[in-house]
């Protein structure tokens, strides 16, 4: 501080000597490091609302408590619907203090732990040894004195709890720690209400997408199997792709793999409609597959909101005594050909234009013998898509996984397609296998 002058005073006033310094420099330091921890918890609670997978959420809030409070374990533990501890997430403990717990059941919400999941305010205890509620450690257990611990809830309703133990620099847990404990509780009774409710959400919708697949009737002679999978958790379930197969009045087996674009509710009524009316041009009109798909198209245009759809259409035509596959698609994976004995091929030819892209346009006609016994299966991209690897990697995984087996019954290739698919698994994926019979 200067004076009028310019010249350095004696002394401030309100600062007699050197201990007021202290003490102001020891409060300006509690508050720069009370607000470091206040942007600290911000940013944690923020990060529980970016998962919504329940695990990820549960380890995310016990190492945001750990790294905020700078305890070295931590747990959290959530209630079934009969009270019990159905799921216990431990963090902090290192390899051999795992090893030493081999075969060691985890809490069941007993003694301390079942105290802090029925009240209100957190637990801190001093001597976990010495409190009337400890009921002591398992065999391995490393040693644990001190406990700071709170319920998960969300509108009165409990979740669990969370704990932690031991400062990294041996303090007892203060009052900064119980209110940064209170606060992730809070923020994790939200996280895990909204992971909760995602589950029951995305549950709910993948039953949807299934109930919208057909029923594939009986087609005998032809054997017939299918495979349809969600992307993988964290992804939405609900889109567009679909499968059907039917006899038809010419003694034909129509197959159909379709694919619209958009994971969201439109693409799964797209979807159905798509299929309901292409069930009933099947059935009405012989023609080849290339002009059932154009009156679909232009059908689509006129009486829907269309949406971009690949889709591939085929007919496993008797021809004497083998079978012709007369196809088209639009803008989809071609056709995959797997004969007795283990070869595998492609059936590649102009791709043609996706539906809802230029109805006009012409798709053309593709036809290929198919030898008795033989499988043909088509499917969706989400098989074989990859982020990593090209498309044609994908594709020959698929190959040599159907070639190894060509002999299986149609529906273990299915399920080995879908078991050893190459795709990431972020997308939708159907499969369609139909074996022809001998003639």
């Amino acid at each position: 501080m200067v004076s009028r002058d310019g010249s350095e005073p004696d002394w401030i006033p309100g600062l007699d000597d050197d201990s007021d310094l202290a003490g102001v420099a020891e409060r300006v330091q509690e508050l720069v490091r009370a607000q470091l921890r206040l942007r600290s918890l911000l940013g944690a609670v923020l990060a529980l609302g970016q998962d919504l997978e329940l695990d990820a959420v549960l380890r995310r809030v016990v190492a945001a408590a750990m790294d905020l409070v700078g305890a070295r374990y931590g747990a959290l533990g959530v209630l079934d619907d009969g009270g019990e501890l159905a799921q216990f997430i431990p963090l902090g403990l290192e390899q051999r203090e795992l090893r030493a717990l081999t075969g060691v059941d985890h809490p069941h919400g007993k003694g301390l732990l079942g105290r802090m999941i029925h009240q209100s305010e957190p637990l801190c205890v001093a001597d976990i040894g010495a409190h009337p509620d400890s009921v002591g450690f398992p065999s391995g257990h490393p040693p644990m004195r001190t406990l700071l611990g709170a319920a998960i809830k969300v509108r009165e309703r409990t979740y669990g709890n969370i704990y932690l133990s031991t400062r990294w620099d041996g303090r007892p847990f203060d009052r900064h720690d119980e209110a940064v404990l209170l606060a992730l509780a809070g923020a994790a009774g939200v996280a895990i209400d909204n992971a909760r409710l995602f589950e029951e959400v995305r549950s709910g919708a993948e039953r949807f997408q299934r109930l919208l697949l057909p029923r594939i009737p009986d087609l005998s002679p032809f054997g017939v199997a299918t495979s349809y999978r969600p992307a993988h958790a964290g992804q939405r379930h609900l889109g567009g792709d679909w499968y059907d197969a039917l006899l038809l009045p010419d003694g034909a087996c129509a197959m159909v793999i379709g694919d619209v674009i958009g994971h969201d509710l439109l693409a799964a009524a797209t979807m159905a409609q798509t299929r309901n009316m292409l069930r009933a041009l099947l059935y009405d009109r012989r023609t080849p597959p290339s002009e059932v798909l154009a009156v679909l198209d232009r059908t689509l245009e006129a009486t829907t909101d269309e949406a971009m759809t690949t889709v591939c259409l085929a007919r496993l035509e008797p021809v004497g005594q083998s079978w012709e596959l007369h196809w088209s698609t639009g803008g989809h994976l071609p056709p995959l050909l797997v004969e007795p004995g283990g070869s595998a091929r492609y059936l590649d030819g102009n791709p043609g234009l996706p539906l809802g892209v230029e109805p006009e346009s012409a798709r053309p006609d593709h036809r290929y013998p198919v030898p008795p016994s033989a499988t043909v299966v088509l499917f969706t991209d989400g098989l074989v898509e990859h982020p990593r690897h090209s498309l044609d990697r994908g594709l020959g995984i698929v190959a040599k996984v159907a070639s190894a087996h060509a002999d299986s019954p149609p529906e273990e290739l299915c399920r080995a397609l879908v078991a050893d698919a190459p795709g990431d698994g972020h997308d939708d994926m159907a499969v369609l296998a139909v074996r022809v019979p001998d003639r």
